[in-house]
C-alpha cells in the first residue's frame, strides 16, 4: 500500500473493495504499449478464489488494446465509486472546500482467455449478474446471436495480485460532519442527473 493519500483515506478492508468493484463494475482497463497508455472501459464480474479474486470479461476484438491481454500481461484496473464536492456550508466547523470519493486501483494479470464455449457462459454469468436481484431479462447460451457474437470478441480472466482503495470520506471529521458529508455523496448524483443528462443528450444524441 502507498503512503499517499494519508492511512486514514486508505481502505483497510478488502469486504469493501469488493462491494464496491460489485456495485460500480464499470471498469477502466490500462496497459501500455510503445510507452503510451492503452485505456478502455468495459464491465467485469468478480469471481471470488483463494487469493484476492478474478475479473471476468470480454472486449471487441477491433478494440487495440486486444493485443495486450495476452496470458501473463500486467493490467492496470480502476473502479470508480461515488464522489462529491464537499462545501464547507454543510459542515458543524470551520474547514475548507474539498472533494470526497471511493476509487479503487488494481494490479493484475491475464491468466486466461476464454474459449467460445467458456465466453458463452461467461456472457450469460455477467448479464445475470448485472440484471441483478429482479432478473427482468435472461440471457440464453443458446441464443444464435450469442453464437454469432462470440465470434467478434475476445473473453479473458485477470488474476487480481494487489489493490489499493481510495476512499475519502471525511475520516478526519467529527461524526456529525460525517454523517453530513456521507449525504451529500448520496444526493449528489440525483441533484445532478437529470439537467447533466438532458444537456448532454440534446447535444449528442441526434434524434430520427
Amino acid at each position: 500500500m502507498s503512503t499517499y493519500p494519508p492511512a486514514h483515506h486508505q481502505e483497510a478492508h478488502f469486504k469493501n473493495i469488493i462491494q464496491t468493484l460489485k456495485t460500480f463494475p464499470l471498469a477502466t482497463l490500462i496497459t501500455v504499449e510503445n510507452e503510451r497508455p492503452v485505456i478502455t472501459h468495459l464491465p467485469l464480474r468478480y469471481v471470488a478464489d483463494k487469493g484476492y479474486g478474478k475479473l471476468i470479461g470480454h472486449i471487441d476484438n477491433n478494440n487495440p488494446q486486444v493485443p495486450n491481454l495476452t496470458e501473463g500481461s500486467q493490467v492496470s484496473v480502476l473502479f470508480n465509486g461515488p464522489d462529491t464536492y464537499i462545501s464547507p456550508s454543510i459542515y458543524t466547523t470551520s474547514q475548507l472546500p474539498t472533494w470526497n470519493y471511493i476509487k479503487i486501483h488494481l494490479e493484475t494479470k491475464v491468466v486466461k482467455t476464454l474459449t467460445n464455449e467458456e465466453l458463452k457462459s461467461e456472457m450469460v454469468a455477467l448479464t445475470t449478474f448485472l440484471e441483478g436481484k429482479e432478473q427482468r431479462y435472461r440471457l440464453e447460451q443458446t441464443d444464435p446471436r450469442v453464437e454469432t457474437f462470440v465470434n467478434y470478441v475476445t473473453g479473458f480472466e485477470l488474476q487480481i495480485t494487489a489493490w489499493e482503495g481510495k476512499f475519502k470520506l471525511s475520516q478526519d471529521k467529527n461524526s456529525i460532519d460525517q454523517e453530513q458529508a456521507k449525504q451529500a455523496l448520496t444526493n449528489n448524483y440525483a441533484d445532478l442527473m437529470e439537467d447533466y443528462l438532458t444537456a448532454i443528450y440534446s447535444r449528442h444524441i441526434t434524434k430520427t
